[in-house]
């Protein structure tokens, strides 16, 4: 699903800044698209922490392989050793199944989401081990396709940053906040200009 926004979000951006004017243009036709149901988009986000895609996508193939349906409560079902079995650390199997336990107790409120701003449900999100901040933007970003987030600790945009504006030099969080300005409120829709930008296929989490 494409935002329903991004047309108009690009249009604005290139107006206000020649940089996104350019990128707009190269990358015309691409777009931010949603990774659909949020407890995989999660599982599989904790899935790839600190390793490799390749590694990642191995462990989440085994992963679909032993669990067809995997929803929180078939997570929960799951003895660690199972789950450990589809090549995932013990620490990820708890966060994994922290995670199941937040959605079935309830604990996680995805149905308030749409009323919810975009702090409250990083609140909520951080609240499950595992998931840290930037975790929960890139969520955001992908699954809920938040128009605004600006994920200030993100490596890549730190680089595409430094490359487009500031010759070569790598912005402080201050910095960055403070040219992110200039992108509301379409900042996610920048980020993902700028991710592409150091990328040629299209940027997904």
């Amino acid at each position: 699903m494409t935002p329903h926004y991004w047309q108009r979000a690009a249009g604005e951006l290139a107006r206000v800044d020649p940089v996104m004017n350019r990128l707009v243009e190269t990358y015309a036709g691409a777009s931010l698209v949603s990774r659909g149901d949020p407890f995989l988009t999660l599982v599989r986000s904790i899935v790839g922490q600190q390793i490799s895609v390749k590694a990642a996508d191995s462990v989440w193939t085994r992963l679909l392989a032993a669990l067809p349906a995997p929803t929180p409560q078939a997570v929960l079902a799951c003895t660690a050793k199972e789950l450990r079995g589809c090549g995932l650390s013990a620490r990820k199997t708890e966060y994994i199944a922290d995670l199941a336990g937040h959605f079935t107790e309830g604990r996680i409120h995805a149905h308030r989401w749409p009323d919810m701003d975009d702090a409250e449900i990083i609140a909520e999100l951080t609240a499950v081990r595992g998931i840290g901040v930037w975790t929960a933007e890139m969520f955001l970003i992908f699954n809920q396709l938040r128009p605004d987030v600006l994920p200030l600790d993100d490596i890549g945009l730190q680089k595409a940053v430094a490359l487009h504006y500031l010759q070569g030099e790598r912005p402080g969080r201050r910095e960055l906040a403070r040219l992110g300005e200039l992108w509301r409120p379409w900042r996610s829709v920048a980020t993902w200009y700028l991710w592409r930008s150091l990328d040629p296929l299209p940027v997904a989490y």
